[in-house]
């Protein structure tokens, strides 16, 4: 019998300063099995970046030609492709032609630095992409977080993040990469 995924409920408070987004989300996610608490929460932390009434999660780790985040118009376009981790770098030319607007957050060290290394010079002729990357020790932070259930607090101003949970902050400055 083959394991399920384990659902997540957050309760995401969003104040997003430099977009003038304000707005409460009950968000339920599902983790796969073999996704780790680390990737999980940096896929809470980009719906929280790039949040919207119509922003949604992806079918999983098992769907590859889906993004791991969403944001369809309502002509059932593409608006926003949002992924999570080191996708192929054929996975982004094609999401970059069918989105207005791509952003990858990477995480890993030296990994996700090996990747944008090799990556780097094919994604400069895509003007509609976004890269950012973040530290092991935020990501680390982020992961040691990860609860059943939990209120979360993100302040954006600046270009900072600021999460808030039960009390503790930790403030995040992604690495923009492109």
């Amino acid at each position: 019998m083959a394991i399920g995924a384990t659902i997540f409920r957050v309760e995401l408070q969003v104040s997003d300063l430099d977009r003038n987004y304000f707005a409460a989300h009950s968000l339920r996610l599902a983790r796969h099995p073999s996704e780790t608490d680390e990737r999980m929460m940096v896929r809470l932390l980009a719906f929280a970046l790039n949040a919207h009434e119509h922003l949604a999660f992806g079918p999983g780790l098992s769907t590859e030609d889906e993004a791991d985040l969403t944001l369809m118009d309502l002509t059932g376009a593409i608006d926003a492709w949002i992924d999570v981790g080191l996708p192929d770098e054929r996975r982004v030319r094609k999401a970059s032609g069918r989105s207005k607007r791509v952003a990858v957050y990477t995480y890993g060290g030296r990994a996700a630095q090996m990747w944008w290394n090799a990556n780097a010079a094919g994604f400069e002729r895509l003007a509609n992409l976004s890269v950012f990357d973040l530290t092991p020790e935020t990501t680390k932070a982020l992961a040691a977080r990860a609860d059943r259930n939990m209120a979360v607090s993100c302040t954006v101003q600046d270009g900072h993040i600021y999460l808030e949970q039960d009390g503790a902050t930790l403030e995040i400055a992604p690495r923009v990469l492109k």
